[in-house]
């Protein structure tokens, strides 16, 4: 009797939770505003209250946006259109007193006009939208699925997004498109495009891969195909194998610095719209195997931290050198390997990554580890001190990288590399039991496929700033690298020019300008006496050697002062590569595609 009353319990319990619904409708009646309209319609959630959450980020991008500055007032009715009671609680969440509603429609507007490829844009060209900043979900309820109708401006033609179509004959108007998504992460992480985008298809790896292109520029379709395919291929024979049925790409052409941001099965790319001519186009064809890289590490090997988004509040993780870093060696490794590269122009690159990598004061200062936990509120937010106090966990993690996979060709005799070891972490903590990797168990697992300890390594050049020994890594694979330049005469400054004004933008510290007491915004108006520009400053102090007294005037908040400085000297490590190929160097350095 007791289980029979239990079983029957579970039967309504499930068939409760079951019946449960969530479906979002999008439209943009007027895309001059910039305003998305979101209708959210839950049918049969019990509580008598549900509140409703907006992320305040989006996964791949470690800053806390505050997406809920962009949502106008939210309302809300029930099955008879009666207007349910809503309160805010907090900056990102909206109570609903719902009562025994059955069903509870709310509504609400999304300013969109920020085009990057972390948030959301809109006007008369087109549409363009990252879940996390429109789309609400019932808190509680993350893991519940639904549908999402996207009704486009009249004057669209196109959506695309690698969210699951499904048909739907709900919705009121024949230009609509209806989408299914698993719980709010997939849709969180489905980013959309709306307009008339150009769109074509490849096959690469076995895979349809589709491409949306907003906005005119110089790209050529037809060598995009061919190209943007030798990247997939390469990028998947990393892992030997590619866990998606389809991909999309989004590029958006426009007149601003470039940028991407990785989906599971998608990524968008903002690039400048001349960017395919032959000065750049290595730079976006980079840019595409960053992001394609991001299927395997990010996407699915993940940090712990990770695994389970907390879309209210900051995700900390020591690992984003990992996950940042090593992709970023991967980008440039994989265009050697499809052929875009000779071994000339992959070694210029790395070697343009150690100079200005061990340029910057913080390379001393911040261990990359404390780069990733701290991206939330260094990384996305350099300041005019960024320079002395912190390292990028891209870069200095891709020189990590490159360290690690030269210990290991060395230790196996060219036998394996990196790449061995990316299948095994993907295998271990995704592909076996998908529960992330915590910074121990990344060690952990390293020792383990290395067959020794890297305490040293890790406790000098992962937790601590100590300069990594290139030579002694790379000189087995043939390639010569040493330290050729140690300092240069300085001022120590760096400087700007701000509608005619010659504005300090950075003070090197320990410098003589530091200790002269110059400061950033500071205006340099005259040299010994002289009225200044940028020409003229930089030719009065290349005439100086170290020790030499000279005056400056500037202005600091309007009030004039004169500061006596002298010339300095300032550390700048240079570096500089020899190559005499070897049999580790060549399989390093091989090309597996032409």
């Amino acid at each position: 009797m007791k289980n029979y009353k239990l079983f029957l319990f579970v039967l309504l319990f499930s068939s409760a939770v079951f019946s449960q619904e969530i479906r979002h409708e999008l439209s943009m009646p007027a895309p001059e505003t910039h305003y998305f309209h979101v209708e959210t319609v839950l049918t049969d959630f019990s509580e008598e209250s549900v509140v409703m959450t907006l992320p305040v980020w989006t996964p791949g991008s470690y800053l806390v946006r505050e997406f809920p500055k962009n949502i106008n007032l939210v309302r809300a009715k029930d099955e008879n259109g009666n207007a349910l009671e809503v309160n805010k609680t907090s900056k990102n969440k909206w109570k609903i007193e719902k009562g025994n509603a059955k069903k509870v429609t709310v509504n609400y507007e999304v300013y969109a006009f920020e085009l990057t490829v972390r948030t959301s844009f809109l006007d008369k060209t087109h549409g363009y939208l990252n879940g996390t900043s429109v789309f609400m979900f019932p808190e509680g309820h993350q893991k519940l699925g639904g549908k999402l109708t996207v009704i486009p401006h009249y004057t669209f033609s196109k959506i695309t997004s690698p969210l699951n179509k499904v048909s739907d004959g709900v919705s009121r108007d024949d230009r609509a498109e209806t989408f299914s998504f698993k719980d709010y992460d997939e849709l969180a992480d489905a980013p959309i495009e709306i307009g008339n985008q150009e769109t074509f298809s490849f096959m690469a790896a076995g895979i349809k891969h589709n491409v949306a292109i907003y906005g005119p520029g110089n790209h050529d379709v037809e060598k995009l195909k061919v190209d943007m395919a030798k990247i997939v291929e390469a990028t998947t024979a990393v892992f030997g194998q590619n866990p998606n049925d389809e991909y999309w790409f989004i590029i958006h052409n426009t007149d601003s610095r470039g940028g991407g941001l990785e989906h599971m099965n998608s990524t968008t790319l903002n690039v400048d719209r001349w960017t395919y001519g032959p000065e750049n186009y290595m730079s976006f064809l980079s840019l595409v195997a960053h992001e394609y890289f991001h299927v395997w590490n990010v996407k699915r090997l993940r940090p712990a931290a990770l695994v389970n988004y907390d879309y209210s509040n900051e995700n900390y993780t020591d690992l984003l050198w990992v996950m940042e870093g090593f992709t970023s060696y991967y980008d440039e490794l994989i265009l050697r390997r499809a052929g875009f590269y000779s071994e000339q122009d992959y070694l210029d690159v790395f070697n343009s990554t150690i100079n200005y990598v061990e340029k910057q004061q913080g390379n001393k200062v911040q261990p990359v580890t404390h780069a990733s936990f701290d991206a939330w509120i260094k990384a996305y937010r350099p300041n005019e001190n960024s320079r002395n106090t912190t390292i990028s966990y891209y870069s200095k993690g891709g020189l990590l990288a490159h360290a690690i996979d030269a210990m290991i060709i060395k230790k196996f005799k060219g036998k394996k590399s990196l790449d061995e070891f990316m299948q095994k972490l993907y295998k271990e903590f995704y592909a076996d039991q998908n529960t992330g990797m915590t910074p121990a168990q990344f060690k952990s697992a390293l020792e383990e496929f290395y067959g020794d300890s890297l305490d040293e390594f890790f406790d000098k050049y992962v937790e601590s700033t100590e300069t990594i020994p290139y030579s002694k890594y790379f000189e087995p694979l043939g390639l010569n690298i040493k330290q050729t330049g140690g300092e240069r005469i300085s001022l120590g400054i760096s400087t700007r020019s701000d509608k005619g004004k010659l504005i300090i933008s950075n003070v090197v510290a320990g410098s003589s300008a530091e200790k002269a007491g110059l400061s950033p915004n500071d205006e340099i108006i005259a040299f010994n006496g002289f009225r200044v520009n940028y020409k003229d400053l930089n030719r009065f102090l290349d005439m100086l050697d170290a020790g030499n007294d000279f005056n400056l005037i500037i202005s600091r908040g309007k009030q004039l002062m004169s500061i006596d400085a002298k010339m300095g000297i300032i550390e700048t490590p240079h570096y500089s590569f020899d190559y005499s190929s070897n049999k580790l160097g060549t399989y390093w350095l091989r090309e597996k595609m032409r």
